[in-house]
Order: C-alpha cells, then structure tokens, then sequence
C-alpha cells in the first residue's frame, strides 16, 4: 500500500474586513490597519449627546481644523493596543529595574539635604504638569473624530499619567515613603512664585475647546520646550550637583520624548500640508501659545540651567515647526 500526500491550497473569499478592503484594497492588511481605520460611528446615531448638543458624536467640527480625511493623520510606530501595551511593558521593565536599583542602594537618601530639596522643588512638581497632560489627551481623544487620532492621544495620555508616578516615587524614595516629601512639592506647586506661571498655564489649557488647538498647545509647544530643558538641561545640570543618579530615573521621560516626536511630527506634517488655512490657523495658534509656554517655564529655567538652556530648547521647538512651514515669533530667524 502507497500514501500519496498532497498539499491542497485555499484561496480566501475575502483577506480582510469590507471596510478595510474599501479603503487599501481587498489584500491581506496589517493588525494595525484593522484595529485603526474606518472603525469609529459615523451615522446612524440615536441621539445628540445632552452634553453638547451642538454636535453629534465623531463631529468633525469640533475643530477648526479641516482635513478631507482625517485617517490621513496616522501613528508612524503602527501602535494599536496590544502593539502599544508589549512596548511599554519593555519601557516600564527598564524603569523598574533602575528604580530598584536606586531603592536597594539608598542613592537618593544619601544626596545632601540641599539637593534633596532641589528635586522637590525643581523636578518633582511637573508631576502635576504631568496630570494636566493626562486629562488634556484624553479630551483629545474624546472629541477627534478617526480612530487613528484618537488612539495616539489616549496612549500618550496613559503614558503621561505613568510619568507623574514615577516623579511621585522619586519622592517617595526621598522620604522614604512617608508620602511628606509629595506634600512638600505640592505645596511648591500650589504656593511658590515659581510654578504660578506653569500651573495658570496648565488650568488655562484644561478648558481649551478646539482638540487640535489643544494638541497643539500640549504636545508640540509645551512638550517640544519643557522636555528638552528638563530631562536634557536640567539633568545635566542635576548632575553638576552631585545628583547623577536621578538620570537612571529619568531615562523613561528621554526615551518616551524621543519616540513621541514620531507621531508629533507624522501629524503636524499632514495637518500642515494639508491647506493654507490650516497653516494659517495654527500659525495663530502658535503666535497667541508659545510665548505662554515660553514665560511658564522660564522661572524653572532662571533657578536651574539659566535662561539660555531656555532658549535653546526654544530654537529646538522652532526648527520642529519650520519643517511643517511654520514658525516661533520668540527666534529670529
């Protein structure tokens, strides 16, 4: 007796989901295409949300911003969820490990008490920033209208209540858990000249209406200068007073900064390109919110690194919008 064995081949009805096939073709798609495109309500709707009946839910008019198909603004990192959740969980595990490290050894308890003091008056307060940045982004992904929009800012806003905790466990480590040390930086977040101008300015964009003046103003103007003084200048500067161990602690806000640039950048380029009204407005956008977040963070600046490490991430920021025709009226050209 003979066993033949034949390998028989099966052509699929259809590779992908009608609405994705409508869009790229009926090919095999990738996990993220169909976790990202075309998936969000857009008809149909039973009732206007008593919240604000002036729009129906995915309204594009929620923003000035006007683009003929807002999937054209789309995450360059192919984030969906479960993408999303095994990067971070590689980031957090880094950060873990750097943060055990520093506990094990009592790196931070052994600085002097004046550096000690500069960390909760100087870093630990942004923690607070941190959480306006939170709910900013999920506003954001409430009110924009395709789902590879919304999906970018709900990530980041989850990314940006992870850095104000791991800013509360420098702390923590601090005062050895007692929770004193949170209270002492709050109170520098609530009651010292310092931080009045950051914390009017985190308020003021809680209550900003148009979402993409809002992403504007959070995640390219403040983040674009905030960041690089902080967790570049501001670190090394930590550095310079004996407290090289807090870049360990530090190294997910770098890291994270680095990689949001991508899909930052992916976005302002589409939205930028896509008309002259468009960048007229967010020239107008720019014009009225970046000297705001230029004089939030100059009193950081001024008792740290000094205004000009302000001023060079300022340049950073310019040379960013450059690229999408725009400009920062603060730097010459």
């Amino acid at each position: 007796m003979s066993i033949e064995i034949k390998t028989n081949s099966v052509e699929p009805i259809r590779h992908t989901y009608g609405h994705i096939a409508r869009r790229f073709g009926d090919k095999p798609a990738t996990r993220y295409q169909e976790a990202s495109y075309d998936i969000e309500a857009k008809t149909n709707f039973h009732y206007r949300p008593q919240w604000d009946s002036e729009h129906t839910l995915n309204d594009p008019t929620r923003t000035a911003i006007r683009m003929e198909d807002w999937c054209a603004v789309s995450d360059p990192r192919q984030f969906y969820y479960g993408a999303y959740v095994g990067n971070r969980a590689k980031m957090q595990e880094s950060a873990e490990t750097s943060f055990g490290f520093c506990e094990k050894r009592n790196l931070l308890t052994r600085l002097s008490e004046e550096t000690q003091k500069q960390l909760l008056r100087l870093l630990v307060p942004l923690r607070h920033v941190e959480l306006g940045a939170n709910m900013n982004n999920a506003k954001i992904a409430g009110d924009a209208t395709a789902t590879t929009v919304s999906q970018m800012h709900i990530y980041t806003g989850m990314d940006r209540l992870g850095i104000g905790q791991y800013l509360s466990r420098i702390a923590l480590m601090i005062d050895g858990s007692t929770g004193a040390a949170l209270d002492e930086s709050k109170a520098y977040w609530m009651d010292d000249e310092m931080w009045q101008p950051m914390r009017k300015l985190v308020e003021d964009t809680l209550v900003v209406d148009d979402w993409f003046e809002l992403t504007l103003v959070q995640n390219i103007l403040i983040d674009g200068m905030m960041y690089p003084l902080v967790y570049d200048k501001m670190d090394q500067w930590f550095e310079s007073q004996g407290a090289e161990d807090v870049s360990m602690l530090t190294e997910f806000m770098r890291d994270w900064y680095k990689e949001s640039l991508r899909w930052t950048n992916a976005m302002m380029k589409a939205v930028a390109g896509e008309s002259e009204t468009n960048r007229e407005l967010l020239q107008k956008w720019i014009d009225h919110w970046e000297p705001q977040a230029y004089e939030a963070l100059k009193p950081l600046a001024e008792a740290s690194v000094g205004i000009d490490g302000l001023n060079e991430a300022r340049a950073e920021l310019s040379a960013r919008l450059k690229k999408f025709e725009l400009q920062s009226r603060g730097v010459s050209a």
